[in-house]
């Protein structure tokens, strides 16, 4: 059993994996060698990644793809995708392509407000703090004029406090509701240091207020926070076609269409099917979100809150025939940044967005929501037609095929079979012991 460690940060790299294999991985030989060929030879990079975060041994790593033929706007696009599902870059290129001969994808950006909250405690006269904070609102403001200045030079930074009384959900609390318009920031580290100054002086001010001093009660602030539900900075990607122009070989213009709404429309009012829908749009939301260095936990948190925000967990896409025109859009809460945290420190975080045409965060917000909205359209066009294991599993015959440590040899004529034949694990499990056999 391994004992707790002590100044565990202080020690090397080599320090740490030492203590790591004799503590945890005493019978496997090789953990040494595969964390270490996992480094980075130029030794500035490797310096780069280990001072991201804390107690770094080794770097994990992620295929970086590519989606070409995105036509957002009359502009055309090729995504930089990270990601390790299979197909999911393959779904994401067959929906770009296909929209690229209807005008593609149409996009706009609804707002861009972000927020962040003072949480607080006060069980007095509600009366007491309301009249406290409209005296003290225009001093608050002025706190951070320091922290704002170049934010507000190049025309963002607080919008506004708004005193909201939450006492009927939770007794005695109150916030300090604070909008900011951050740019091309994301802005988490502005938004968090104006809520703490801000936070700081409310509780200064509130020290000799005569109403709480007579009173006995006083407000205490018990947390400073940026919040990740951003429902105020919101992006819309729209697709439509004649209905005609949906059809193939294989089914109508009419008969596809009509499926398809009705799956979205299945999506919006079952939530046990909503949650697959939706994670499918955050396979394609989410790649582009890695490699361009954003914050995928942020936009997942903040996105499946917008989709509960009726009460009922429900579809993050729509769709509709009007006219003979079939219509599918999102719109979908997207707080990213183009500048600060990894934009600008990570080499290939960098490649992305030149390979984007160095987006503003604007610009982002459009491309991402496009992402989401083709990957929901391949997923939705498999599932109304051929069904969504036919494709994936073409896919993931790689996958399969280097668990069973196949050979280049092997590779080929196992390919080769699943062209025409369908794909499962026990399939090519099957089909590669008859190969063996045979050599």
């Amino acid at each position: 059993m391994a004992n707790p460690v002590t100044g565990f940060s202080k020690k090397t790299k080599e320090e740490k994996i030492q203590w790591l294999v004799e503590n945890y991985l005493p019978n496997n030989p090789t953990a040494i060698s595969t964390l270490k060929q996992y480094w980075n030879s130029d030794r500035k990079i490797q310096k780069l990644h280990d001072d991201f975060i804390e107690n770094t041994i080794t770097n994990y790593l992620l295929p970086f793809g590519i989606a070409p033929n995105f036509l957002i706007n009359e502009q055309l696009y090729t995504l930089p995708m990270v990601i390790e599902e299979s197909s999911v870059v393959a779904a994401a290129s067959n929906a770009a392509k296909f929209w690229l001969k209807r005008g593609g994808f149409k996009t706009e950006v609804i707002s861009t407000q972000k927020n962040g909250q003072v949480h607080i405690n006060f069980f007095g006269n509600s009366q007491d703090i309301t009249t406290f904070f409209s005296e003290v609102k225009p001093q608050l403001i002025e706190s951070i004029d320091a922290i704002q200045k170049n934010m507000r030079n190049r025309g963002g930074g607080l919008i506004d406090i708004e005193l909201i009384n939450s006492t009927a959900k939770l007794d005695g609390y109150y916030q300090l509701h604070c909008t900011f318009e951050t740019l091309d920031a994301m802005g988490a580290n502005f938004i968090n240091s104006c809520l703490e100054t801000i936070a700081k002086t409310f509780e200064l001010l509130a020290k000799g207020h005569v109403a709480f001093e007579q009173s006995n009660f006083r407000p205490e602030v018990v947390m400073s926070i940026l919040s990740n539900f951003v429902p105020e900075c919101l992006v819309r990607a729209e697709v439509s076609c004649p209905v005609s122009e949906l059809s193939n070989g294989k089914i109508d213009g009419a008969t596809f269409a009509n499926k398809f709404v009705r799956a979205v429309q299945i999506a919006q009012m079952e939530p046990r099917r909503a949650v697959t829908h939706n994670k499918g749009i955050m396979n394609g939301i989410d790649a582009v979100i890695l490699a361009t260095g954003n914050d995928f936990r942020a936009v997942e948190a903040g996105v499946h809150a917008y989709a509960s925000q009726t009460g009922n967990y429900t579809s993050l896409t729509q769709a509709s025939i009007e006219d003979d025109v079939f219509r599918f859009w999102i719109e979908i809460p997207l707080a990213l940044g183009t500048v600060g945290g990894l934009t600008s420190l990570h080499p290939m975080t960098k490649l992305a967005f030149e390979l984007l045409q160095k987006p503003n965060a604007k610009q982002l917000m459009q491309i991402v929501a496009v992402a989401g909205l083709a990957q929901n359209f391949a997923a939705l066009r498999s599932l109304v037609t051929v069904g969504i294991q036919k494709g994936h599993m073409k896919m993931h015959l790689m996958n399969i095929l280097n668990q069973l440590n196949t050979s280049a040899e092997e590779q080929e004529k196992t390919t080769s079979h699943f062209k025409n034949n369908e794909v499962s694990h026990s399939a090519v499990v099957s089909f590669v012991e008859e190969l063996r056999k045979l050599e």
